[in-house]
């Protein structure tokens, strides 16, 4: 059976980081859709909210609806195929920050497990050897808490759910995760994750940027 999703998008305002006549960087709230789900009652998303207000908004990556953070959209058909390039061949560096569950041993280390749809339970995604689709994380601890660990994490590559998936793997599920923390550890008001940082290539000027979407939690 699926996973229950009960969509309350947060009444917020838009958060504009950045905006050139190439691009719009935006810091998306937790519990956001980036893009219209397919179901009646879920248009209201970061993308519909942008165009709004721009709109020649153009998508170029998305970010889970419970994740909150650093989005980047194109204003022209040239851009987001410049970054949309970035993403698909792992130009474009990303990093996120999550609080987890318990204390985690090691300072540092690197995560290489492919992940694979879970059918059944969609959208639930499963770590599988035989079905996966390859996927990498890069970890190192921040901060340590008597039951919590900090941590920043840089995906190298972009699988649905990765970031969630590759933490429960190593015994520390991220805090308020409705589809993989179980007990206390998903007693939380929202998923700590956030995407804190981005940088790729300018499409206007090809100069390498970064740029950065304060932490809520």
């Amino acid at each position: 059976m699926t996973v229950d999703f009960v969509y309350l998008p947060p009444d917020v305002p838009l958060s504009i980081l950045h905006q050139d006549k190439h691009i719009i960087v935006v810091d998306k709230p937790s519990g956001l859709l980036s893009v219209p789900g397919k179901l009646e009652g879920r248009n209201d998303c970061m993308h519909s909210r942008l165009m709004a207000q721009h709109w020649d908004a153009l998508l170029v990556h998305r970010l889970d609806c419970d994740t909150s953070g650093i989005m980047i959209f194109a204003r022209t058909k040239q851009a987001q195929g410049f970054l949309g390039q970035q993403f698909e061949n792992r130009i474009a560096k990303k990093t996120y920050v999550a609080r987890v569950w318990g204390q985690v041993a090691e300072d540092k280390g690197h995560i290489d497990l492919p992940i694979a749809t879970d059918w059944p339970n969609r959208p639930k995604q499963r770590i599988s050897h035989e079905e996966g689709r390859p996927a990498q994380t890069d970890w190192h601890v921040t901060a340590r808490l008597p039951d919590e660990t900090r941590v920043e994490l840089s995906p190298r590559t972009g699988r649905s759910h990765q970031l969630r998936l590759h933490m429960l793997a190593l015994g520390h599920p991220i805090l308020g995760d409705p589809f993989y923390a179980e007990g206390a550890a998903r007693a939380y008001p929202r998923l700590m994750l956030h995407a804190q940082t981005l940088a790729l290539h300018h499409p206007g000027t090809q100069d390498w940027v970064s740029f950065s979407a304060p932490c809520p939690f």
